[in-house]
């Protein structure tokens, strides 16, 4: 579990089925086996070094996500799992992305504010509500404006400078989470729709 509070800017060193990362900070009480948030994807730390770790990517994760678009030299967002002492800043992450949407457009409001517009697929479209939270890349955020499958939100200075948003490029994939929470009370609702009544 994340909470879509970036901690560091790493570098790939080689991308493909065996992705290695370039990173110091979220190094730091890692051990073999721990779970590593990368752009957003939950992957498992591998071959741990002072200052790198691999992850295996599995077919499922290269079809979802866009890790698959990484080479070396690309820069990734990288956040540790919560612990139980740490401050929910974010909102619930899981690492499991959902789908990838499409950078429509990244423009400069003033004062080092930026306002990003994605495309999302039509299928995640049910669970997004205006002010409420969506995983961009891995990154917290929430949704200022919500029409016709396009998802506006606001960025900081300081996300601008210490995530990949600040040189993300118009028609890039970017990996998309909805709140959990959503998906959960819709598969509620529709079993309850779906039960029969019940008899004394």
């Amino acid at each position: 579990m994340f909470t879509g509070i970036v901690e560091e800017l790493g570098r790939v060193k080689s991308a493909g089925t065996r992705l290695v990362i370039e990173c110091n900070a979220v190094l730091g009480d890692a051990s073999e086996g721990s779970s590593i948030a990368v752009n957003g994807v939950c992957l498992t730390a591998l071959d741990l070094t002072p200052d790198s770790f691999a992850a295996d990517l599995a077919p499922e994760t290269l079809a979802r996500t866009n890790l698959g678009d990484l080479l070396p030299g690309s820069r990734v967002n990288l956040e540790r799992p919560v612990t139980l002492a740490t401050r929910l800043s974010g909102h619930l992450v899981q690492g499991h992305v959902d789908a990838t949407g499409e950078l429509i457009s990244l423009d400069e409001l003033g004062d080092g504010n930026w306002w990003l517009k994605v495309r999302v697929p039509a299928a995640l479209d049910r669970y997004l509500v205006h002010k409420g939270s969506i995983a961009i890349d891995g990154i917290s955020l929430t949704i200022a404006t919500l029409e016709d499958g396009m998802v506006g939100v606001t960025i900081i200075p300081h996300t601008f400078a210490n995530t990949t948003l600040g040189t993300a490029k118009a028609g890039t994939r970017l990996n998309i989470e909805v709140d959990v929470l959503a998906k959960h009370v819709e598969k509620l609702l529709k079993g309850s729709a779906a039960a029969p009544p019940s008899h004394p």
